[in-house]
């Protein structure tokens, strides 16, 4: 039996206000969460999930956005007729927020442990000398692995997870009643990812907190929260416990999220999108076994596209003025082979040498030792014009599609640039026709070619980075964590591109990722790294069956699965 409710939100409607429209974003949305209750919220961007959250935290930008309707109770408190000075205390104190990305939330030039002294200073009275102390156990308690480190270094100074906990340890230390988490796991590795969600249940355990979890994904959210509710286009469409709505969901928004996440069970030729459950145009066909052995067959009889051998990638580090360098090798001693129509999923946590890998082989940083070989000949060392030509041939699709576009330059200019540079197409006008096609192609019309980046979703200036990639005509793509921060269902329909594309232009992919399911799904061949070094290599579908290694078995494991 659940305690009585610590937070109800009731009716709450909010619209977004421009000088010419009202524009309402949240529609009489009502839920409320327990005391020591973890509520779930899913859904995908644009949902209204942040929003929400945003007003429960009284940090809605006041001059573009109002509430509209209905009512936000904290402990019997309405918060929306609270005084700024009022919220002061509770912000931070009795209600703490996490958020999505730890970089930009903790202040750069700040060393980790004043960022949470501050907090303490303000909502305390413990004497400096206390705070300290109290700011390493905190450390401790969200499991940095060494806290007095971590109390004096820089954000920059600590991985991406430790930057995260550091964020907890912020968030828990006045111990808030309500800890409102937004997508603190999504720019993580799946083994981080497990640990901050290890992590969360523990602190709710021992300090009987609620906290409240927002997610786009259904299946990490089900291996967390008590209950959930599910967010689309500014409605709750679904909410209850997370048993009745994992198992037995009734909206079809709900069904799509789940199912549009690759499937570690079976191969679906095409993955389910949002739009496809809702309607009713699911196309169940599968990739048989037999069908995949006689692909590989084919495949694997022809000479390697890419061979990539004894690569290593050193760098020197100074330690101070009168010490000696000291050697940290990214990527050591690397061997392994690409074949024309592959997907090699390259898999392996933060630092682990994926990225350093694919820079090496785009020649964005030369590799210190080993031979690379493209089409049987040697590229490691290529002379600035030789270089030009295979920058042709080998292309990278990036993570963030918005910093790899200029915003000064329209799309269909971003495109032709570097068509004109690589002397494709006869002129300008045969340019922009073929860029019309390859728009077509990727899902976007003829009059995306004179907007800008801006105008477009993240999932859409995806497909603008994926064009741009293609009209270079390119063998070998490495795409570098390029759907890893897209939604689920945008995440489908991305990967549905780059497989259909795969199989009309005869790409060849290095698809690195921290999501395994991802990796799976596309994958021919997996490569997993750990610490620079290959730690198992072999088909993608035996792997993940039988991992050999502790390593790949652990990442396999941490997986979220549901229920």
């Amino acid at each position: 039996m659940q305690n009585s409710k610590i937070l109800k939100v009731e009716n709450l409607s909010i619209s977004f206000v421009s000088k010419s429209k009202k524009t309402e974003v949240i529609h009489n949305i009502s839920f409320d969460i327990a005391s020591n209750e973890i509520l779930g919220v899913v859904g995908e961007s644009g949902s209204g999930k942040s929003v929400s959250s945003l007003a429960i935290m009284g940090l809605l930008p006041k001059k573009i956005s109002e509430i509209t309707n209905g009512s936000i109770e904290f402990e019997g408190k309405d918060l929306l007729h609270t005084s700024e000075k009022e919220f002061q205390n509770i912000r931070g104190n009795e209600i703490a927020m996490i958020f999505q990305e730890p970089m930009s939330s903790l202040n750069p030039s700040m060393k980790c442990g004043k960022q949470v002294s501050e907090l303490l200073q303000k909502h305390t009275t413990l004497s400096k000398a206390e705070i300290k102390n109290e700011v390493i156990s905190l450390f401790e308690r969200v499991k940095l692995p060494d806290p007095k480190r971590a109390y004096n270094a820089y954000p920059h100074e600590i991985s991406g997870g430790q930057k995260q906990r550091v964020m907890v340890a912020m968030a828990i230390s006045c111990k808030p009643k309500l800890l409102i988490a937004d997508e603190p796991t999504t720019a993580l590795d799946v083994t981080v990812q497990k640990e901050i969600l290890e992590l969360l249940k523990t602190l709710k355990q021992e300090t009987k907190m609620s906290i409240l979890f927002i997610s786009h994904d259904l299946a990490l959210v089900s291996e967390l929260a008590d209950r959930v509710a599910v967010m689309y286009k500014g409605d709750i469409v679904e909410q209850g416990n997370v048993e009745q709505i994992f198992k037995s969901p009734n909206h079809q928004y709900t069904k799509a999220l789940f199912n549009s996440r690759p499937s570690m069970e079976t191969r679906l030729k095409q993955l389910p999108t949002v739009i496809d459950f809702i309607n009713d145009t699911v196309d169940n066909t599968v990739v048989t076994t037999s069908e995949r052995k006689k692909n590989h067959e084919l495949l694997y009889a022809q000479p390697p596209l890419l061979e990539v051998i004894d690569l290593e990638k050193v760098y020197l580090s100074k330690q101070g003025f009168f010490k000696p360098k000291t050697e940290f090798k990214a990527v050591n001693k690397v061997s392994f082979n690409v074949y024309k129509g592959e997907t090699l999923g390259l898999v392996g946590e933060s630092g682990c040498g994926k990225s350093t890998l694919g820079n090496a082989i785009l020649q964005l940083n030369k590799a210190t030792a080993g031979i690379i070989k493209y089409k049987g000949e040697d590229i490691t060392n290529l002379g600035s014009s030789k270089l030009r030509a295979l920058r042709k041939d080998i292309q990278i699709i990036f993570q963030d599609p918005f910093a790899s576009l200029n915003p000064r330059l329209t799309v269909g200019k971003a495109i032709t640039e570097p068509m004109k540079v690589h002397g494709i197409g006869e002129n300008s006008t045969n340019r922009r026709e073929k860029v019309i096609e390859i728009l077509n192609h990727v899902g976007l019309t003829e009059e995306d070619y004179n907007k800008y980046p801006h105008e477009f979703s993240g999932g859409q200036r995806q497909r603008i980075g994926i064009a741009r990639t293609i009209a270079l005509e390119p063998k070998l793509i490495i795409c570098d964590e390029s759907v890893s921060a897209l939604d689920i269902s945008v995440q489908a329909q991305v990967l549905n591109l780059l497989n259909s594309l795969k199989e009309n232009f005869g790409f060849t992919y290095i698809f690195i990722s921290h999501d395994l399911a991802v990796v799976k799904y596309m994958a021919d061949q997996l490569l997993v790294m750990n610490n620079g070094k290959i730690e198992e290599l072999g088909e993608a579908d035996f792997i993940y069956s039988n991992p050999g290694k502790v390593y790949t078995k652990k990442l396999i494991d941490a997986i979220p699965k549901g229920l």
